[in-house]
């Protein structure tokens, strides 16, 4: 079998197993994807997320974290939404939870099928007549690797402005894997597609999370507020926060190469009826014991019910409805100190002449 016919038939399997792209590069990154690293960690703009400031060596050169790896197979799995993420801001009553987390994690589900796929890639490769046994590993977000920039080298894609993965075919609705293998595999072709003149993602965020195009800094990003910061939301922030509850698609949802992306077929990333608008007053109420139950399985659980709720209690600030005061006032008196205050926030919000 040829290098050629090895790839196409690793392809063909990623494929049958349901991923919704395909690509391959060589195990390096070129000294623009470490600068722009560098350069993101110098700013401060990583904010509390300190692993990534941790083992950038390996971060920068698939090889550091893995000597032996000569390729690397990156996939994507579509998690398009059937209609725009961003009308749920018009139900103030109801939070917004980002498409990606509706139903399972993606983690789970993407690592299984990439375990399947690399069986696969092992047992091809021994069929293939390369010498020795062909070693793989697998990654889903779970180790120091750059997986945006080694998916646009595989031409899955190239990395917009707003820092995310642009597909031709995908639009900005593409979750991210990879195979590192010792298999010398032949490039995936390239493939044609930019930004342009476009600044529209730019222009959507809430936060001005972008000082420039191809830079974002996370401390202002609304994903990162919800989910990877612990403390108090500053003020300046809670505001424009609007009803989202956990991350925000507003970036990802007004890229016009949205228009050919076809509805995310694997059921298990379709959005579950009890997440698509949930109710902000129920949220509210959750303990500890039914916020487990609620995101058994989903990526929400593992921000814990404390930091949750307290996006929940900013959301009713901004909701302008009253009748959620009492039970803005109900979390005023939570322990969680910090729950406690964006409570505290909110009641004050909605006792404020209309």
């Amino acid at each position: 079998m040829t290098p050629d016919a090895l790839r196409d038939r690793i392809r063909d399997t990623a494929l049958a197993l349901g991923f919704d792209a395909f690509g391959v590069t060589q195990a390096r990154l070129g000294q623009e994807a470490r600068a722009r690293l560098a350069d993101f960690l110098a700013a401060g703009h990583h904010g509390e997320m300190g692993w990534l400031a941790q083992r950038t060596d390996q971060r920068g050169d698939p090889r550091a974290l893995w000597p032996d790896a000569r390729s690397v197979i990156a996939v994507g799995l579509s998690y398009a939404p059937g209609e725009d993420p961003r009308h749920i801001q018009q139900r103030r009553d109801r939070g917004g939870i980002s498409v990606y987390a509706r139903n399972r994690d993606y983690h789970d589900v993407m690592k299984g099928m990439l375990k399947h796929l690399a069986q696969a890639v092992v047992k091809l490769g021994k069929t293939s007549g390369v010498a020795g046994t062909p070693e793989v590993k697998v990654f889903v977000d779970t180790a120091p690797v750059m997986e945006k920039p080694l998916a646009a080298l595989a031409q899955l894609g190239w990395q917009g402005k707003h820092t995310n993965l642009v597909s031709r075919d995908h639009g900005s609705w593409l979750l991210l894997g990879e195979i590192y293998t010792t298999l010398a595999l032949p490039q995936s072709d390239p493939r044609a597609g930019a930004c342009g003149s476009c600044t529209a993602c730019l222009a959507a965020c809430p936060t001005d999370a972008f000082p420039a195009p191809y830079r974002l800094d996370a401390t202002r990003c609304i994903s990162y507020l919800t989910i990877e910061h612990a403390g108090p939301i500053p003020v300046e922030f809670r505001k424009p926060i609007g009803n989202r509850i956990y991350g925000c698609d507003d970036c990802l949802a007004v890229c016009p190469w949205n228009r050919f992306a076809s509805l995310g077929r694997h059921a298990k990333l379709q959005a579950r009826a009890d997440l698509a608008a949930p109710a902000l007053a129920e949220l509210a109420g959750l303990d500890d014991a039914g916020f487990r139950a609620l995101f058994s399985g989903s990526p929400i659980k593992r921000i814990g019910r404390d930091r949750f709720v307290r996006n929940v209690a900013i959301a009713i600030g901004n909701s302008g409805d009253r009748s959620l005061a009492p039970v803005a006032g109900r979390l005023s008196g939570d322990p969680d100190p910090v729950l406690a205050e964006a409570a505290a926030w909110a009641c004050a919000q909605l006792s404020r002449p209309v």
